[in-house]
């Protein structure tokens, strides 16, 4: 009796897993290809500059990426629906096109900034932008134009495993865990300009705009319904630990060579920390830095269109769908194709500043970031749309102070782009 009760618990955990495993993708590629060419940058730059201090705030935004996520992923669960769909149902059309808007140029700037760290991991190896460049929008292009959702999800989730190259990077260059440790659990936060602005930076890296349209819109294209819903939990909550486990290595890495040899440094770009890395930790290193920053790229560049293409046809009620072909969803593959071509041909003109196009993508997204927040939060307290799944005191509370933190930070991030803000002079 008690052998077939050990088989029955058994046989029904394989089920489970292997129902998660069929559900495992949109939660962690989102997730995922939020590390971005300017994430990367962005946690490089922490780990150069600052060493170990912000390793802290890693756990405050891997905890506010599991809520807002988690939002999300029930949104397009129970309503089926894609969140420029909710959106337009629930607010108008008017509101609806300003979002897509803005929307389409913040996701535009962003897809420049993914080109531009592919061009950045090439030039790395001094291979030409004009050689990495088209190629790569040429397999972002082909891969979705060709294949079905499980073939597309399958290759994405595949690229995300490049990035266990930055876990390889944060190893090999033998950072003292102690103090890591000590760092991660005790914040130490520097009263200046520039560590604020950096911390805020963190935060509007790891949580856009173009996530929550992405994340939605492939719930609702890989058919999950209310009792896959738990599954999709976990799928979020891996995605958001894995991407910020990846973060914790880029700064590690970073922060036992650069910051170890040289103290407080300003690097320019990803390909500048990567080569930061040889005195250190040698080619092998800087190779595999490299390899993180050019699949990261790839991901993103292939996500951000993908995404513009989902949230502009839902909202307009076209057609959409990696599983359709072009003469059934022509819109949907217009604007995919449209997105990678501006993205592609901005990096090949001459004289191009590639940091500044990844520094301006984050900006751009930060002046949209709070209204979506906001809808996103009025849509998931709306009963006669969620029914029993609307967020209960506790998931309001934290769902609150996440999204008004974030908000703040994003408030902050942009007026500090005005002349005499005034944490300027601290």
């Amino acid at each position: 009796m008690a052998a077939a009760s050990l088989r029955g618990v058994l046989r029904r955990r394989r089920t489970q897993a292997l129902l998660f495993l069929g559900i495992l993708g949109p939660g962690l590629i989102t997730s995922v290809a939020d590390n971005d060419a300017g994430g990367i940058f962005t946690w490089a730059s922490a780990g150069s500059k600052y060493g170990y201090d912000l390793v802290w705030l890693l756990v405050v935004v891997t905890v506010a990426l599991m809520v807002v996520q988690e939002f999300n992923a029930r949104l397009g669960v129970v309503t089926g629906k894609g969140l420029a769909d909710l959106i337009r149902e629930r607010f108008g059309v008017r509101i609806t096109v300003f979002a897509m808007a803005l929307l389409l140029v913040a996701n535009a700037a962003t897809v420049v900034a993914e080109f531009a760290g592919i061009a950045l991991a090439g030039e790395a190896f001094n291979v030409p932008r004009f050689v990495t460049v088209p190629l790569a929008a040429l397999v972002v292009w082909f891969l979705v134009l060709r294949g079905s959702y499980a073939v597309v999800e399958k290759v994405f989730l595949a690229f995300a495993l490049v990035y266990l190259t930055y876990v390889v990077s944060g190893i090999i260059v033998h950072p003292p865990w102690m103090e890591v440790a000590r760092h991660t659990l005790q914040p130490h936060i520097h009263l200046n300009s520039d560590y604020l602005l950096l911390a805020v930076a963190i935060v509007g890296t790891t949580i856009t705009p173009w996530m929550q349209f992405y994340l939605q819109a492939s719930v609702v294209d890989k058919g999950l319904r209310e009792d896959k819903l738990q599954y999709e939990r976990i799928d979020v909550f891996v995605g958001s630990l894995f991407t910020d486990f990846i973060d914790f290595f880029i700064v590690v890495a970073t922060a036992a060579t650069i910051f170890a040899v040289h103290g407080f440094t300003n690097i320019t770009d990803a390909k500048d920390a990567a080569q930061a890395l040889v005195p250190v930790a040698g080619q092998f290193a800087k190779g595999l830095f490299v390899l993180g920053l050019a699949g990261a790229s790839m991901l993103a560049a292939a996500i951000l269109p993908l995404s513009t293409a989902y949230a502009v046809t839902e909202a307009f009620g076209w057609e959409r769908g990696v599983g359709f072909s072009v003469r059934e969803a022509p819109a949907f593959f217009i604007i995919f194709t449209g997105v990678i071509v501006v993205g592609a041909l901005t990096i090949l003109f001459p004289g191009v500043p590639l940091t500044a196009v990844t520094l301006l993508s984050q900006d751009v997204n930060g002046l949209i970031l709070p209204a979506i927040l906001v809808f996103m939060f009025i849509l998931i307290n709306d009963r006669r749309l969620m029914g029993k799944y609307v967020n209960g005191r506790f998931a309001n509370s934290v769902g609150g102070l996440t999204i008004g933190g974030v908000i703040l930070l994003t408030v902050l991030l942009l007026l500090s782009t005005l002349p005499g803000f005034p944490w300027v002079r601290l």
